[in-house]
């Protein structure tokens, strides 16, 4: 089942690494840098989310579909941990919750998925945009969650931000550096279609 659109409805409470971590790892012992690398190490989570198609720290997706169709609905941000809602335009154009109690939530899986319930159907959509709505929770938990791969992944790239702070010099430019690529390749996601 293809998605049309998916966002991230409420962000993480934290993120993966402080500010002390972060500062530790470029050898940074002043505060004057503070709000900046604060502002990277939130850049480095939601690029590296990006990259593996993960999501790190608990976090509220809402994904968009046309219609129910193809016998489950791939949620496509790992590690799920619930379905908060299905709704869809009933084919009158009225919005509907679909009961939770009528399907199934693998999160065993990745990418999780979701399934009509034994001897049960997808429900009957009208042939509208964006007709069904799912709202889930993805994320490992909390930053002790996320593994530490990640973790790494967000403070090398921190400190590629803090040592490359712009896009074009007069010095030699800097590529993301392959040890990072490699870091982000081994937890990524398959990409849903």
């Amino acid at each position: 089942m293809s998605y049309r659109s998916f966002q991230t409805t409420i962000e993480p409470s934290t993120e993966p690494i402080t500010t002390a971590e972060a500062k530790s790892h470029i050898r940074v012992d002043v505060s004057t840098e503070d709000t900046l690398i604060d502002d990277y190490i939130k850049v480095a989570r939601r690029l590296s989310e990006r990259l593996t198609r993960r999501s790190f720290i608990t976090q509220t997706i809402t994904l968009k579909l046309d219609g129910f169709s193809g016998g489950e609905i791939v949620l496509p941000r790992s590690p799920a941990q619930s379905v908060t809602s299905i709704q869809y335009v009933d084919t009158d154009g009225a919005t509907q919750t679909w009961s939770s109690s009528l399907y199934d939530v693998d999160t065993s899986s990745e990418p999780a998925r979701v399934t009509p319930a034994y001897d049960e159907d997808f429900p009957d959509t009208r042939a509208v945009a964006n007709a069904v709505t799912v709202t889930y929770v993805a994320g490992y938990g909390s930053a002790s969650d996320v593994p530490e791969e990640l973790r790494l992944l967000i403070r090398l790239l921190v400190g590629h931000y803090f040592e490359n702070r712009e896009a074009v010099g007069t010095v030699a430019m800097h590529e993301l550096p392959l040890g990072l690529q490699f870091l982000a390749k081994s937890y990524e996601m398959p990409e849903v279609f």
